[in-house]
């Protein structure tokens, strides 16, 4: 939903400047009207990436909520996953499409670091129904953690579920990621 808001608005707000842009005949104009789209998209982006970290904590919160509603706190145990899988649980278009949206979802700017070369490898549950639940990463920069953990919960389709004697079963997934800086 956070996703959805901030792409409309963004939407909007290209539109508006790109009418301002081509209704202005001065080059110098026309080159600041620019460069004040490019300044104001990139405070969008970081506006958008407070909502998905907020979003991110939402879900987190109500992921423990509902382990701590239940009488007893269940935990991910071995026997919540088959032993045997005859079919894994797979993303549309396979695990590049995965890991090219992911890419395309995370925001680089909210990664700090002073190293060039950050991992972390994002573990998640692929559910009976194809949702995603318990997505953390772990890695040695927390905020390379949490843009993983934040693009990971914004993939916008479901995967396949994983079958076991021909049913849907919980699956556990683990997607290694690094991150290069220049």
């Amino acid at each position: 939903m956070v996703k959805h808001y901030y792409n409309q608005h963004r939407t909007m707000l290209n539109t508006e400047f790109k009418k301002k842009f081509d209704a202005e005949k001065n080059p110098l104009h026309k080159a600041a009207v620019k460069n004040d789209f490019l300044f104001f998209m990139k405070k969008m982006d970081s506006i958008e990436n407070v909502a998905l970290i907020a979003a991110l904590l939402k879900v987190k919160n109500l992921e423990d909520l509902k382990k701590i509603s239940s009488k007893t706190i269940p935990s991910l145990q071995q026997q919540d996953f088959p032993l045997s899988i005859e079919k894994t649980a797979d993303y549309p278009g396979g695990i590049n499409a995965l890991r090219k949206e992911v890419a395309q979802l995370f925001y680089g700017d909210g990664v700090f670091s002073e190293t060039g070369n950050l991992k972390t490898n994002v573990a998640f549950i692929v559910e009976k129904d194809g949702t995603i639940s318990n997505v953390k990463a772990e890695g040695d920069n927390f905020t390379f953690n949490r843009q993983a953990e934040i693009a990971l919960y914004s993939i916008s389709e479901k995967f396949s579920p994983a079958y076991n004697n021909g049913n849907p079963v919980r699956y556990r997934f683990r997607l290694p990621l690094v991150l290069n800086f220049e």
